[in-house]
């Protein structure tokens, strides 16, 4: 399970990113509470990471520094093949969420997620449809072979807060968090049982 901690560098603008960066890494910690006191069959790794977001331009090697520099610390050590599926979480906690199918996922487990959220009641927060592409901290995983989904809220492009001095805590909502960490957790469920099957 991944997010990224760091908020956007933008000039001008005093961003404080409590959504785009604080909420995830925030879910992250209490995710770390929740699964020690849990049973399962997989080894979990709660990796935050920095340097998500661009530093002058977004482009292939102006962003995802901490990811890119971990797929390739794993590579260089022959431990890539030790992760078996990454869960990314990137802004997961806004008011009223769209978390869409994200168009990089690797599909299987994207079907994972979306089915533990339609089990567990949330499909309207987790729409089916189309899925939308995000360039993300799970692309380097994707592009080295391993499976990765991006759990994204659209809510914040639409709403047009996303990197502006709007990402506020007053943008956030605690049910959210809880939500999205009941989805991780079935979701972990799910990749454990298939592990033990």
């Amino acid at each position: 399970m991944a997010a990224h901690y760091d908020t956007a560098r933008i000039p001008g603008v005093a961003f404080v990113g409590a959504n785009d960066g604080g909420s995830s890494a925030a879910e992250l910690l209490e995710l770390a509470r929740v699964l020690r006191k849990r049973t399962h069959s997989l080894t979990y790794w709660l990796i935050f990471f920095d340097g998500e977001e661009a530093i002058e331009h977004w482009s292939a090697t102006d962003s995802l520094y901490g990811s890119r520099h971990f797929v390739e610390t794993l590579r260089a050590a022959r431990k890539l093949s030790e992760v078996s599926a990454v869960l990314l979480l990137d802004m997961v906690a806004g008011r009223s969420p769209q978390f869409r199918p994200e168009g990089n996922s690797t599909l299987w487990l994207r079907e994972i997620v979306f089915s533990s959220a339609d089990r567990l009641g949330y499909s309207n927060a987790f729409p089916s449809g189309s899925a939308v592409p995000v360039e993300d901290d799970h692309l380097p995983f994707v592009a080295a072979g391993v499976p990765a989904v991006d759990i994204i809220d659209f809510a914040p492009f639409l709403r047009g807060y996303h990197h502006t001095a709007q990402d506020t805590i007053d943008q956030c909502s605690p049910d959210t968090l809880a939500m999205v960490g009941r989805v991780a957790l079935a979701t972990l469920a799910q990749l454990d049982r298939r592990v033990d099957n």
